[in-house]
Protein backbone atom coordinates (compact mmCIF):
# COMPACT_ATOMS: atom_id res chain seq x y z
CA UNK A 1 0.00 0.00 0.00
CA UNK A 2 1.29 3.32 -0.67
CA UNK A 3 2.63 5.71 2.02
CA UNK A 4 0.15 8.24 2.73
CA UNK A 5 1.39 11.64 2.90
CA UNK A 6 -1.03 14.10 5.00
CA UNK A 7 1.48 17.03 6.03
CA UNK A 8 -1.22 19.49 7.55
CA UNK A 9 0.86 22.22 7.96
CA UNK A 10 -0.41 20.45 10.78
CA UNK A 11 8.22 38.14 26.88
CA UNK A 12 10.13 39.75 29.01
CA UNK A 13 13.69 39.71 27.98
CA UNK A 14 16.26 38.60 31.50
CA UNK A 15 19.77 38.91 30.63
CA UNK A 16 22.57 36.20 30.66
CA UNK A 17 24.64 38.17 33.50
CA UNK A 18 21.00 36.64 35.41
CA UNK A 19 20.97 33.87 34.90
CA UNK A 20 24.98 33.20 36.02
CA UNK A 21 23.50 33.94 39.39
CA UNK A 22 21.66 30.80 39.89
CA UNK A 23 22.14 27.82 41.40
CA UNK A 24 22.63 25.42 38.84
CA UNK A 25 23.04 22.47 41.07
CA UNK A 26 26.20 19.90 41.59
CA UNK A 27 26.81 16.83 43.71
CA UNK A 28 27.31 18.99 46.96
CA UNK A 29 23.86 21.02 45.67
CA UNK A 30 21.55 17.62 46.28
CA UNK A 31 19.77 17.88 49.66
CA UNK A 32 17.86 15.00 49.57
CA UNK A 33 19.86 11.44 50.20
CA UNK A 34 16.88 9.21 48.58
CA UNK A 35 18.99 8.19 44.96
CA UNK A 36 18.22 4.60 43.72
CA UNK A 37 21.18 2.50 43.35
CA UNK A 38 23.60 3.29 40.34
CA UNK A 39 22.03 6.76 39.74
CA UNK A 40 24.28 8.71 41.86
CA UNK A 41 26.05 10.45 38.48
CA UNK A 42 22.77 10.85 36.84
CA UNK A 43 21.47 12.98 39.79
CA UNK A 44 24.72 14.64 40.58
CA UNK A 45 26.06 16.04 37.16
CA UNK A 46 26.14 19.41 36.73
CA UNK A 47 24.66 21.38 33.63
CA UNK A 48 26.29 22.87 31.27
CA UNK A 49 23.84 26.43 30.32
CA UNK A 50 24.51 27.92 26.28
CA UNK A 51 22.57 29.64 24.49
CA UNK A 52 18.96 27.88 22.89
CA UNK A 53 19.57 28.51 19.47
CA UNK A 54 16.30 29.33 19.14
CA UNK A 55 14.26 32.85 18.41
CA UNK A 56 11.07 32.03 20.72
CA UNK A 57 13.85 31.44 23.69
CA UNK A 58 16.32 33.40 23.18
CA UNK A 59 13.79 36.07 23.29
CA UNK A 60 12.54 35.14 26.47
CA UNK A 61 16.05 35.00 28.00
CA UNK A 62 16.42 31.61 28.16
CA UNK A 63 19.39 29.03 28.38
CA UNK A 64 19.43 25.37 27.49
CA UNK A 65 21.52 22.49 28.62
CA UNK A 66 21.35 18.57 28.22
CA UNK A 67 20.74 16.36 30.71
CA UNK A 68 21.87 13.03 30.51
CA UNK A 69 19.58 9.97 31.50
CA UNK A 70 19.64 5.95 31.41
CA UNK A 71 18.02 4.66 28.51
CA UNK A 72 17.11 1.66 30.36
CA UNK A 73 16.73 2.99 34.83
CA UNK A 74 17.10 -1.36 35.36
CA UNK A 75 20.71 -0.78 33.66
CA UNK A 76 22.18 2.47 34.43
CA UNK A 77 25.78 1.52 33.17
CA UNK A 78 24.41 0.91 29.95
CA UNK A 79 23.06 3.17 27.19
CA UNK A 80 22.15 7.15 27.50
CA UNK A 81 19.33 9.52 26.03
CA UNK A 82 20.33 13.22 26.51
CA UNK A 83 16.92 15.03 27.78
CA UNK A 84 16.78 18.81 26.61
CA UNK A 85 15.69 21.44 29.02
CA UNK A 86 15.48 25.19 29.09
CA UNK A 87 15.51 27.33 31.95
CA UNK A 88 13.61 30.99 32.18
CA UNK A 89 15.09 32.04 35.00
CA UNK A 90 13.20 33.25 38.52
CA UNK A 91 12.97 37.01 37.93
CA UNK A 92 13.82 38.19 41.32
CA UNK A 93 16.67 35.38 42.66
CA UNK A 94 15.84 36.73 46.34
CA UNK A 95 12.36 35.69 46.39
CA UNK A 96 13.16 32.51 44.08
CA UNK A 97 11.42 29.17 45.59
CA UNK A 98 12.66 26.90 43.24
CA UNK A 99 11.96 25.10 39.69
CA UNK A 100 8.13 24.39 37.98
CA UNK A 101 8.62 22.22 35.73
CA UNK A 102 6.08 21.78 32.23
CA UNK A 103 4.62 19.08 29.80
CA UNK A 104 2.44 20.45 26.86
CA UNK A 105 0.40 17.39 26.41
CA UNK A 106 0.67 15.17 23.35
CA UNK A 107 1.77 12.64 24.00
CA UNK A 108 4.80 13.40 21.67
CA UNK A 109 4.54 17.40 22.14
CA UNK A 110 7.77 19.08 22.22
CA UNK A 111 8.13 20.78 25.64
CA UNK A 112 11.47 22.99 25.31
CA UNK A 113 9.92 26.36 24.53
CA UNK A 114 6.55 25.34 26.41
CA UNK A 115 7.35 28.26 29.22
CA UNK A 116 8.31 31.12 27.00
CA UNK A 117 4.24 30.83 26.11
CA UNK A 118 2.87 29.93 29.63
CA UNK A 119 4.73 32.48 31.28
CA UNK A 120 2.24 35.09 29.93
CA UNK A 121 -0.47 33.49 32.30
CA UNK A 122 1.74 33.89 34.98
CA UNK A 123 1.25 37.24 37.67
CA UNK A 124 5.07 39.11 38.17
CA UNK A 125 5.04 36.94 41.88
CA UNK A 126 4.76 33.99 40.90
CA UNK A 127 7.60 34.79 38.30
CA UNK A 128 9.69 36.25 41.02
CA UNK A 129 9.70 32.52 42.30
CA UNK A 130 10.30 30.04 40.11
CA UNK A 131 12.60 29.08 37.20
CA UNK A 132 10.26 27.95 34.41
CA UNK A 133 11.55 25.11 33.02
CA UNK A 134 10.71 23.73 29.75
CA UNK A 135 11.74 20.05 28.37
CA UNK A 136 11.83 17.98 25.14
CA UNK A 137 10.77 14.46 26.98
CA UNK A 138 12.52 11.85 26.06
CA UNK A 139 12.48 10.29 22.26
CA UNK A 140 10.81 14.09 21.34
CA UNK A 141 12.19 16.72 19.85
CA UNK A 142 15.88 17.70 20.92
CA UNK A 143 16.11 14.98 23.07
CA UNK A 144 17.29 11.99 20.71
CA UNK A 145 14.13 11.78 18.69
CA UNK A 146 12.46 8.90 17.67
CA UNK A 147 12.55 8.52 14.33
CA UNK A 148 10.13 6.28 12.11
CA UNK A 149 11.36 4.81 8.60
CA UNK A 150 7.43 5.80 7.33
CA UNK A 151 7.31 9.48 8.28
CA UNK A 152 3.56 9.54 8.63
CA UNK A 153 2.79 12.99 10.36
CA UNK A 154 0.45 11.15 12.42
CA UNK A 155 -0.91 7.82 13.95
CA UNK A 156 -4.51 9.06 14.31
CA UNK A 157 -6.89 8.38 11.39
CA UNK A 158 -10.55 7.16 11.17
CA UNK A 159 -11.54 4.20 9.52
CA UNK A 160 -13.58 5.05 6.85
CA UNK A 161 -16.91 3.70 6.30
CA UNK A 162 -16.46 -0.19 5.26
CA UNK A 163 -14.91 -3.14 5.84
CA UNK A 164 -12.17 -1.95 3.23
CA UNK A 165 -11.68 1.41 4.72
CA UNK A 166 -10.87 0.10 8.35
CA UNK A 167 -8.12 -2.92 6.31
CA UNK A 168 -6.63 0.55 5.08
CA UNK A 169 -6.45 1.80 8.39
CA UNK A 170 -5.37 -2.06 10.00
CA UNK A 171 -2.50 -2.25 7.26
CA UNK A 172 -1.18 1.30 7.60
CA UNK A 173 -1.07 0.57 11.42
CA UNK A 174 0.83 -2.51 11.03
CA UNK A 175 3.80 -0.94 8.51
CA UNK A 176 3.92 2.24 11.12
CA UNK A 177 4.49 -0.24 13.96
CA UNK A 178 6.77 -2.07 12.34
CA UNK A 179 9.30 0.96 10.96
CA UNK A 180 9.32 2.98 14.23
CA UNK A 181 10.43 -0.01 16.25
CA UNK A 182 12.97 -1.60 13.71
CA UNK A 183 15.40 1.24 13.35
CA UNK A 184 15.92 0.63 17.17
CA UNK A 185 14.25 -1.67 19.12
CA UNK A 186 15.99 -0.97 22.29
CA UNK A 187 14.93 2.76 22.32
CA UNK A 188 11.69 2.41 20.97
CA UNK A 189 10.49 0.35 24.44
CA UNK A 190 11.99 2.70 26.79
CA UNK A 191 10.53 5.71 25.76
CA UNK A 192 7.56 5.86 28.23
CA UNK A 193 5.64 8.28 30.77
CA UNK A 194 7.30 6.26 33.48
CA UNK A 195 10.94 6.90 32.16
CA UNK A 196 9.93 10.73 31.68
CA UNK A 197 8.65 10.95 35.49
CA UNK A 198 12.18 9.03 36.52
CA UNK A 199 14.20 11.92 34.05
CA UNK A 200 12.21 14.88 35.68
CA UNK A 201 13.57 13.62 39.09
CA UNK A 202 16.93 13.59 38.16
CA UNK A 203 16.10 16.84 36.35
CA UNK A 204 15.16 18.46 39.76
CA UNK A 205 18.41 16.45 41.68
CA UNK A 206 20.49 18.14 39.40
CA UNK A 207 18.88 21.45 39.95
CA UNK A 208 19.54 20.50 43.51
CA UNK A 209 16.11 20.76 44.41
CA UNK A 210 14.50 18.67 47.01
CA UNK A 211 10.80 19.28 44.87
CA UNK A 212 9.29 20.36 41.95
CA UNK A 213 6.48 22.49 41.22
CA UNK A 214 4.43 21.42 37.64
CA UNK A 215 2.20 22.44 35.02
CA UNK A 216 0.98 20.13 32.61
CA UNK A 217 -1.55 20.63 30.18
CA UNK A 218 -3.82 17.43 28.28
CA UNK A 219 -1.27 14.58 28.62
CA UNK A 220 1.22 16.63 30.60
CA UNK A 221 -1.54 16.02 33.72
CA UNK A 222 -1.12 12.18 33.42
CA UNK A 223 2.88 12.57 33.27
CA UNK A 224 2.16 14.74 36.39
CA UNK A 225 0.00 12.08 38.34
CA UNK A 226 2.45 9.40 37.30
CA UNK A 227 5.30 11.49 38.89
CA UNK A 228 3.31 12.49 42.10
CA UNK A 229 2.79 8.35 42.27
CA UNK A 230 6.68 7.28 41.40
CA UNK A 231 7.68 10.81 43.75
CA UNK A 232 5.81 11.84 46.11
CA UNK A 233 8.19 13.37 48.26
CA UNK A 234 9.37 15.51 45.24
CA UNK A 235 6.19 17.01 44.89
CA UNK A 236 5.53 20.38 45.43
CA UNK A 237 2.91 22.87 43.71
CA UNK A 238 0.83 20.63 41.04
CA UNK A 239 -1.28 22.02 38.61
CA UNK A 240 -2.75 19.92 35.61
CA UNK A 241 -5.20 21.74 33.02
CA UNK A 242 -7.41 19.17 30.92
CA UNK A 243 -6.70 15.98 32.59
CA UNK A 244 -6.62 12.74 31.37
CA UNK A 245 -8.17 9.81 33.29
CA UNK A 246 -5.38 7.66 34.73
CA UNK A 247 -7.52 4.27 35.00
CA UNK A 248 -8.06 5.02 31.00
CA UNK A 249 -5.30 5.86 29.74
CA UNK A 250 -5.05 5.82 27.05
CA UNK A 251 -7.55 4.06 24.76
CA UNK A 252 -10.24 4.87 27.03
CA UNK A 253 -9.58 8.43 26.68
CA UNK A 254 -9.49 8.46 22.73
CA UNK A 255 -12.88 6.40 23.36
CA UNK A 256 -14.29 9.22 25.17
CA UNK A 257 -13.27 11.81 22.59
CA UNK A 258 -15.94 10.61 19.97
CA UNK A 259 -19.43 11.57 21.71
CA UNK A 260 -17.95 14.85 22.90
CA UNK A 261 -16.33 15.96 19.55
CA UNK A 262 -20.26 15.31 18.25
CA UNK A 263 -21.31 17.58 20.35
CA UNK A 264 -18.65 20.15 19.42
CA UNK A 265 -19.36 19.58 16.18
CA UNK A 266 -23.20 20.05 17.02
CA UNK A 267 -21.97 23.68 18.98
CA UNK A 268 -20.19 24.77 15.89
CA UNK A 269 -22.77 23.86 13.63
CA UNK A 270 -24.86 26.39 15.38
CA UNK A 271 -22.21 28.96 15.05
CA UNK A 272 -22.25 28.35 11.25
CA UNK A 273 -25.83 28.40 11.34
CA UNK A 274 -25.41 32.17 12.40
CA UNK A 275 -23.09 32.75 9.62
CA UNK A 276 -25.04 30.86 6.38
CA UNK A 277 -24.38 34.26 4.52
CA UNK A 278 -20.62 33.44 4.54
CA UNK A 279 -20.65 29.70 3.98
CA UNK A 280 -23.66 28.51 2.96
CA UNK A 281 -23.57 25.14 4.62
CA UNK A 282 -27.31 25.37 6.25
CA UNK A 283 -29.79 27.82 8.18
CA UNK A 284 -29.56 25.34 11.21
CA UNK A 285 -27.23 23.25 13.31
CA UNK A 286 -29.05 19.77 11.63
CA UNK A 287 -28.63 21.28 8.23
CA UNK A 288 -24.64 22.62 8.65
CA UNK A 289 -24.21 18.75 10.61
CA UNK A 290 -26.24 17.10 7.93
CA UNK A 291 -23.70 18.93 5.14
CA UNK A 292 -20.45 17.89 7.16
CA UNK A 293 -21.54 14.24 6.97
CA UNK A 294 -22.77 14.94 3.29
CA UNK A 295 -19.04 16.63 2.53
CA UNK A 296 -17.40 13.48 4.18
CA UNK A 297 -18.94 10.98 2.10
CA UNK A 298 -18.18 12.38 -0.68
CA UNK A 299 -14.40 12.71 0.26
CA UNK A 300 -14.39 8.97 0.10
CA UNK A 301 -15.71 8.64 -3.58
CA UNK A 302 -13.72 11.64 -4.46
CA UNK A 303 -10.54 12.19 -2.39
CA UNK A 304 -8.31 15.76 -2.88
CA UNK A 305 -4.95 14.71 -3.50
CA UNK A 306 -2.05 17.11 -4.89
CA UNK A 307 1.11 18.23 -3.33
CA UNK A 308 1.85 15.28 -1.07
CA UNK A 309 -1.72 15.54 0.69
CA UNK A 310 -4.72 13.87 0.64
CA UNK A 311 -7.74 14.51 2.60
CA UNK A 312 -10.57 11.38 2.41
CA UNK A 313 -12.80 9.88 4.59
CA UNK A 314 -9.69 8.99 7.08
CA UNK A 315 -8.47 12.59 7.83
CA UNK A 316 -11.10 15.27 7.35
CA UNK A 317 -12.41 14.09 10.76
CA UNK A 318 -9.04 14.17 12.62
CA UNK A 319 -8.78 17.53 10.54
CA UNK A 320 -12.12 18.63 12.32
CA UNK A 321 -11.43 16.99 15.71
CA UNK A 322 -8.38 19.38 15.62
CA UNK A 323 -10.23 22.31 15.04
CA UNK A 324 -13.62 21.55 17.59
CA UNK A 325 -10.70 22.37 20.07
CA UNK A 326 -11.49 26.05 20.69
CA UNK A 327 -14.47 28.32 19.67
CA UNK A 328 -11.67 30.83 18.55
CA UNK A 329 -11.18 28.37 15.29
CA UNK A 330 -14.95 28.33 14.62
CA UNK A 331 -14.28 30.46 11.35
CA UNK A 332 -10.97 28.24 10.63
CA UNK A 333 -13.29 25.67 10.80
CA UNK A 334 -15.91 27.05 8.54
CA UNK A 335 -13.15 27.80 6.03
CA UNK A 336 -11.62 24.55 5.77
CA UNK A 337 -14.90 23.08 5.65
CA UNK A 338 -15.58 25.00 2.40
CA UNK A 339 -12.59 24.59 0.56
CA UNK A 340 -12.70 20.51 1.35
CA UNK A 341 -16.68 20.35 0.08
CA UNK A 342 -15.72 22.58 -3.60
CA UNK A 343 -12.35 20.78 -3.46
CA UNK A 344 -14.65 16.75 -3.45
CA UNK A 345 -17.19 18.54 -5.81
CA UNK A 346 -14.77 18.92 -8.39
CA UNK A 347 -14.41 22.92 -8.08
CA UNK A 348 -10.58 24.28 -8.42
CA UNK A 349 -9.16 25.81 -5.28
CA UNK A 350 -6.15 26.34 -3.77
CA UNK A 351 -4.66 24.01 -1.75
CA UNK A 352 -1.68 26.30 0.19
CA UNK A 353 -4.51 28.09 2.11
CA UNK A 354 -5.71 25.12 3.47
CA UNK A 355 -2.75 23.81 4.61
CA UNK A 356 -1.87 27.23 6.30
CA UNK A 357 -5.43 26.63 8.24
CA UNK A 358 -4.57 23.39 9.76
CA UNK A 359 -1.05 23.59 10.70
CA UNK A 360 -1.54 24.33 14.35
CA UNK A 361 -4.07 21.98 15.88
CA UNK A 362 -3.27 18.81 13.57
CA UNK A 363 -2.28 16.04 15.74
CA UNK A 364 1.18 15.51 16.37
CA UNK A 365 4.41 13.09 14.63
CA UNK A 366 3.48 9.37 14.62
CA UNK A 367 7.18 8.78 15.79
CA UNK A 368 6.56 10.07 19.67
CA UNK A 369 3.15 9.72 20.21
CA UNK A 370 3.54 6.00 18.93
CA UNK A 371 6.45 5.55 21.07
CA UNK A 372 5.18 6.98 24.33
CA UNK A 373 1.22 5.16 24.03
CA UNK A 374 2.08 1.99 22.78
CA UNK A 375 4.85 1.48 25.20
CA UNK A 376 3.04 2.65 28.41
CA UNK A 377 -0.06 0.39 27.94
CA UNK A 378 -0.67 -2.88 25.87
CA UNK A 379 -3.60 -2.09 23.21
CA UNK A 380 -5.99 -5.26 21.99
CA UNK A 381 -4.25 -7.07 19.59
CA UNK A 382 -7.16 -8.24 17.35
CA UNK A 383 -8.19 -6.36 14.91
CA UNK A 384 -12.10 -7.38 14.87
CA UNK A 385 -12.34 -5.88 18.93
CA UNK A 386 -12.19 -2.07 17.12
CA UNK A 387 -13.82 -3.40 14.33
CA UNK A 388 -16.57 -4.00 16.76
CA UNK A 389 -16.46 -0.93 18.65
CA UNK A 390 -16.55 1.30 15.74
CA UNK A 391 -19.48 -0.04 14.58
CA UNK A 392 -21.40 -0.09 17.92
CA UNK A 393 -21.12 3.59 17.91
CA UNK A 394 -21.40 4.82 14.02
CA UNK A 395 -25.01 5.48 14.61
CA UNK A 396 -24.27 7.66 17.44
CA UNK A 397 -21.38 8.86 16.53
CA UNK A 398 -21.33 9.61 12.91
CA UNK A 399 -18.60 11.64 12.10
CA UNK A 400 -16.18 10.87 15.14
CA UNK A 401 -16.80 7.27 16.51
CA UNK A 402 -14.59 5.64 13.56
CA UNK A 403 -11.95 7.91 14.86
CA UNK A 404 -12.16 7.37 18.76
CA UNK A 405 -12.96 3.52 18.27
CA UNK A 406 -9.69 2.98 15.40
CA UNK A 407 -7.08 0.29 15.30
CA UNK A 408 -3.50 2.27 15.77
CA UNK A 409 0.11 1.15 15.86
CA UNK A 410 0.12 0.28 19.52
CA UNK A 411 -1.98 -3.36 18.25
CA UNK A 412 1.52 -4.15 16.79
CA UNK A 413 3.78 -2.90 19.13
CA UNK A 414 5.62 -5.26 21.05
CA UNK A 415 4.67 -5.68 24.93
CA UNK A 416 5.46 -2.76 27.68
CA UNK A 417 8.65 -3.21 29.14
CA UNK A 418 6.61 -2.28 33.20
CA UNK A 419 2.83 -2.25 33.68
CA UNK A 420 1.45 1.08 33.70
CA UNK A 421 1.46 3.26 36.93
CA UNK A 422 -1.91 2.74 39.23
CA UNK A 423 -2.40 6.65 40.46
CA UNK A 424 -3.86 6.99 44.19
CA UNK A 425 -2.50 9.12 46.46
CA UNK A 426 -2.92 12.23 48.93
CA UNK A 427 -0.70 14.82 47.15
CA UNK A 428 -2.09 18.19 46.74
CA UNK A 429 -2.59 19.29 42.90
CA UNK A 430 -4.81 21.75 41.22
CA UNK A 431 -6.69 20.63 38.46
CA UNK A 432 -8.65 22.39 35.90
CA UNK A 433 -10.99 21.55 33.81
CA UNK A 434 -13.93 22.77 30.89
CA UNK A 435 -16.98 20.92 31.01
CA UNK A 436 -17.22 21.08 27.21
CA UNK A 437 -13.68 19.57 26.29
CA UNK A 438 -13.17 17.91 23.05
CA UNK A 439 -9.78 16.67 23.85
CA UNK A 440 -10.11 15.21 27.24
CA UNK A 441 -13.78 14.72 28.65
CA UNK A 442 -15.09 16.70 31.49
CA UNK A 443 -15.39 12.88 33.54
CA UNK A 444 -11.41 12.68 33.01
CA UNK A 445 -11.16 15.54 35.26
CA UNK A 446 -13.70 14.10 37.76
CA UNK A 447 -11.76 10.97 38.03
CA UNK A 448 -8.30 12.56 38.31
CA UNK A 449 -9.44 14.53 41.16
CA UNK A 450 -10.86 11.49 42.24
CA UNK A 451 -7.52 9.70 42.65
CA UNK A 452 -5.34 12.42 43.57
CA UNK A 453 -7.49 12.75 46.78
CA UNK A 454 -6.57 15.91 48.17
CA UNK A 455 -6.36 17.97 45.02
CA UNK A 456 -9.12 20.88 44.55
CA UNK A 457 -10.82 21.04 40.72
CA UNK A 458 -11.87 23.68 39.03
CA UNK A 459 -14.17 23.58 36.52
CA UNK A 460 -14.63 26.08 33.74
CA UNK A 461 -18.46 26.07 32.97
CA UNK A 462 -19.87 25.88 29.48
CA UNK A 463 -16.92 26.22 27.21
CA UNK A 464 -16.14 24.26 24.62
CA UNK A 465 -12.10 25.06 24.85
CA UNK A 466 -9.02 22.30 25.50
CA UNK A 467 -6.61 24.54 28.06
CA UNK A 468 -8.31 26.43 30.94
CA UNK A 469 -5.42 28.44 31.97
CA UNK A 470 -5.55 31.16 28.89
CA UNK A 471 -5.13 34.84 28.78
CA UNK A 472 -8.63 36.43 29.03
CA UNK A 473 -10.60 33.66 29.14
CA UNK A 474 -11.52 33.38 32.55
CA UNK A 475 -9.55 36.04 34.91
CA UNK A 476 -11.45 33.59 37.97
CA UNK A 477 -9.24 30.61 36.80
CA UNK A 478 -6.25 32.49 36.26
CA UNK A 479 -6.42 33.89 39.87
CA UNK A 480 -6.78 30.91 41.60
CA UNK A 481 -3.69 29.29 39.77
CA UNK A 482 -1.64 32.26 40.55
CA UNK A 483 -2.74 32.40 43.77
CA UNK A 484 -1.57 28.60 44.22
CA UNK A 485 1.77 28.81 42.89
CA UNK A 486 2.55 32.11 44.70
CA UNK A 487 1.61 30.88 48.03
CA UNK A 488 0.65 27.33 48.18
CA UNK A 489 -2.81 27.46 49.23
CA UNK A 490 -5.21 25.70 47.59
CA UNK A 491 -8.94 26.52 47.59
CA UNK A 492 -10.75 25.03 50.73
CA UNK A 493 -13.16 23.51 48.29
CA UNK A 494 -13.60 23.03 44.36
CA UNK A 495 -15.04 25.71 42.61
CA UNK A 496 -16.79 26.80 39.38
CA UNK A 497 -15.72 29.61 37.45
CA UNK A 498 -16.91 31.44 34.11
CA UNK A 499 -15.94 32.41 30.91
CA UNK A 500 -15.47 36.54 30.57
CA UNK A 501 -17.89 37.88 28.95
CA UNK A 502 -15.20 39.62 26.66
CA UNK A 503 -14.22 36.31 25.52
CA UNK A 504 -15.21 34.20 22.67
CA UNK A 505 -18.27 36.30 22.40
CA UNK A 506 -19.25 34.26 19.77
CA UNK A 507 -19.22 31.09 20.57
Amino acid sequence: MPILWIRWLVLGVISAAALATLPVGSASADPVDDIPGGLESFYHQELDWKPCDDAVLDGAGAQCAGVVVPLDYNRPDARTLTVAISRIPATDPARRRGIMLSNPGGPGGPGLSMMADLQDQLTPDVRARYDLIGMDPRGIGRSDQMNCALPLPTMLFSAGFDAFGFARDTTLAAALAASCVAPDPEKARYITTRNTARDMDIIRSAFGEPKISYYGDSYGTYLGAVYTQMFPQHSDRIVLDSAMDPDRYWIGTYQDMGAVNEAGLDDWAIWAARHDDDYHFGTSGPQVRAFVEDMIRRAASHPIIGNGYLFDEHTIPVMMMALLSNPLKNATLADTVRVVSDAVSGLPVDIEPLKAKISGPVPLAASGMAAVLCGDKAAPRDPAWYRRNIESVRASQPVFGAFANNITACAFWPDPIEPPTSVHNPTPALILQATRDTRTAYQNGVALHRDLTESRMITLADTRVHGVLHSDLSRCVNDIVNTYLRDGTLPGTDLTCQRDSDHLPDQ
